[in-house]
Parts: C-alpha cells; sequence; structure tokens
C-alpha cells in the first residue's frame, strides 16, 4: 500500500460518479485501503492514522459517496437522531432552543427531527407517535402537560426524554426549564413595588398551550394576594396568531374595557411590541399614560424608545442543557433522570 492517494480521473472513480452507485468498496479501491478501513475512518476516525483519514476522506470527497446510515444505524440498533418538538416554528424562542440542543448533538453525530404541535395536544400525540416508528435515541419537547396517550408513549419508549419550558413536580423523566407561575409572580411584585394598582394582563391563553394557561392562573391569584379587592383584568386574543398586529388590538381592547389600567402586562414581547409601537403613533405616553411589560426578552425589546421592560428566559441554555441530558443518557454515561431549574429574570427598562 502507498499513502499517496490514487488518481481523481481513475475508472473506478468516474465510472461510479456516472452512474450515482458508488460503494463503500469504491472509496477503499480509490483510497488504497481495505473496507473495513474505510468503515472505521468514518464511524470512528480517531481510531486511525491522520495519514489514512485523509486519504478516505479524500477519496469520499471525490467518488461522491455517502454512507448508507440506515445500514448502519439498523445494525447498532441507533438512529443517531432526536426528536425535538415544539409549539410553533416560527417563534424566536423554541429556534434559541433548538439552535442550542443541535450544537450539542451536531458534533457528536446526531442529527434533529423537528415537528410543530401548533399548540395542540391532540396533534403532539400524533408527532410522538410517528417519531416513535423512526426510533430516535431521544425525545425533546416543549412542555409537561400532555394527553393520557402521549404520556404512555413517552413513559413506555426506553429512551431518554427531556422535558423543557416549564416546571412540575411529576416529570416523565428529564426536565429542563422554570417556572411559568414564579415569573409572572416575580413581574407583577415589581409593577405593585413601582407604584402600579390596576394591573391588566394580556395575552393568548389557548387551552392547548399550558404555559399561557399557568401564567395567567398566577397572574389572577397573586393579583388577589398584592391587591386585595382589585378586579381581575385579563385580556385574551383567543386563537389569533401571535404577531404584533395581535398586540394592537389587546392594546384596544384594554383601552375600551379597562380604560383605568395603569400597566398593561403582555404574555409575550411579540404583543408588547405592536402595543407599543401604537402607543407612540397616537401619542399615549409610556409609562406615564400607560406603563407596559413584555414576557421573552426578545432582541428588539432593547432597541424600542422606550426600552421594554420584561421577563429574560434562558431559551438557548434549556437547549444546550436539555442536549447534555441527552447525550449522558444516550452515550449510557448517566441512568437516572435530572431535573433542572435555570429560573428567568425581571428585566427593568423604561416602559414600566
Amino acid at each position: 500500500m502507498t499513502d499517496s492517494p490514487a488518481r481523481p480521473d481513475t475508472p473506478a472513480a468516474t465510472t461510479r460518479r456516472a452512474t450515482n452507485s458508488v460503494t463503500l468498496t469504491d472509496v477503499a479501491s480509490l483510497a488504497n485501503v481495505s473496507p473495513q478501513t474505510v468503515s472505521r475512518t468514518i464511524r470512528n476516525p480517531q481510531l486511525v492514522s491522520r495519514a489514512t483519514l485523509e486519504r478516505v476522506k479524500w477519496a469520499i470527497a471525490t467518488t461522491g459517496y455517502v454512507p448508507n446510515l440506515a445500514a448502519s444505524n439498523l445494525a447498532s440498533n441507533r438512529s443517531r437522531t432526536v426528536a425535538a418538538i415544539i409549539p410553533t416554528i416560527s417563534a424566536s424562542v423554541f429556534a434559541d432552543a433548538l439552535h442550542g440542543l443541535d450544537q450539542v448533538l451536531a458534533p457528536q453525530g446526531y442529527q434533529l427531527f423537528i415537528g410543530a404541535t401548533d399548540y395542540s395536544p391532540e396533534h403532539e400525540e400524533e408527532l410522538i407517535r410517528a417519531f416513535m416508528g423512526r426510533r430516535p435515541d431521544g425525545i425533546f419537547i416543549v412542555g409537561t402537560n400532555h394527553t393520557p396517550g402521549a404520556t404512555l408513549l413517552l413513559k413506555n419508549s426506553g429512551i431518554p426524554v427531556v422535558e423543557a419550558w416549564n416546571w412540575t413536580e411529576t416529570p416523565i423523566d428529564n426536565l429542563v426549564g422554570f417556572s411559568n407561575w414564579n415569573a409572572i409572580n416575580a413581574v407583577l411584585e415589581y409593577a405593585v413595588g413601582k407604584g402600579y394598582r390596576h394591573p391588566t394582563f394580556a395575552g393568548s391563553f389557548q387551552s392547548g398551550d399550558s404555559r399561557a394557561v399557568d401564567r395567567q392562573a398566577s397572574f389572577n391569584q397573586n393579583v388577589r394576594r398584592l391587591l386585595p379587592g382589585e378586579p381581575i383584568r385579563v385580556v385574551d386574543s383567543g386563537t389569533n396568531v401571535i404577531d404584533m398586529e395581535t398586540g394592537v388590538e389587546l392594546l384596544d381592547r384594554t383601552l375600551a374595557e379597562h380604560p383605568e389600567t395603569d400597566v398593561l402586562m403582555f404574555a409575550s414581547d411579540v404583543f408588547a411590541t405592536g402595543a407599543l409601537l401604537a402607543c407612540a403613533r397616537r401619542g399615549i405616553a409610556v409609562p406615564d399614560d400607560l406603563a407596559i411589560i413584555g414576557f421573552g426578552d426578545f432582541e428588539v425589546a432593547r432597541h424600542l424608545v422606550p426600552t421594554l421592560t420584561t421577563v429574560a428566559l434562558p431559551n438557548e441554555e434549556i437547549g444546550s442543557r436539555a442536549g447534555r441530558l441527552l447525550l449522558d443518557r444516550m452515550s449510557g454515561a448517566v441512568s437516572g433522570a435530572e431535573q433542572v431549574d435555570l429560573g428567568f429574570s425581571v428585566i427593568p427598562r423604561d416602559s414600566a
């Protein structure tokens, strides 16, 4: 054998590329190594010499060879995939978490299957069932409330599961998140401490979004605790999309239905941004005429005029911590489940 790579225009390379049927044997022949060496280089590159690694990589690039992962996964009983189930792909907070998850898993050879529930528990169960058929090595799922069928599937799957973005005393397996109830309590205490006495909470409180439901329940309970006798003011956008236009509609409804409101708390920075910009157009002084508070600390929050008081969440860290928990379990390094509370932060700015 020789360490010099074969010429890229050898008959084996050109013929196989022309027919789109390049095999591992073709790569081995071009690289002048055995098929077993090619297989070892692909699966465990750290086990071969640098010269062999470079030669096999060159041969793969020259021939356009794509390893048959399905056959390899079938033999090893591992798919090298993780299913990620999120409420919607359009929200940047979940995109941040997926980025953190992928940053941890991709270097270890894992790929993500991504599914969006559109806040439907029934669709979530359908996604879980569909992904189970593809045998993922782990599951990342936003939320801790599931249908009985989904809960049974996750518990009986025999694979590591990480629930995220909320808190529960009875997780299915691993849990990474924060308490939405505590977050609303903290920001309401902040508002009351600033002297506001007539809060209204506005957002989309769909039954399928347990996190939003928890936020509303916390608002209701803590208004009674902090402001005895004060009416509970909640404005629900229903099934409207989560965008800035809906934030303007929520502002309009609040001004019409609860004109005494002195601080308007939103369940998302998206809604708060739309409302704050509408106030600027209409000459409503924020915070003098009406204070506005968001939730999520999106990038735009610090660039608005006035800057937006909000709640910062560890979006990307949720994904990266979940990725590390899954890796530990999938590799067998850790056998037990872990619950990680990453907390939140109230970010005081100029809007309240």
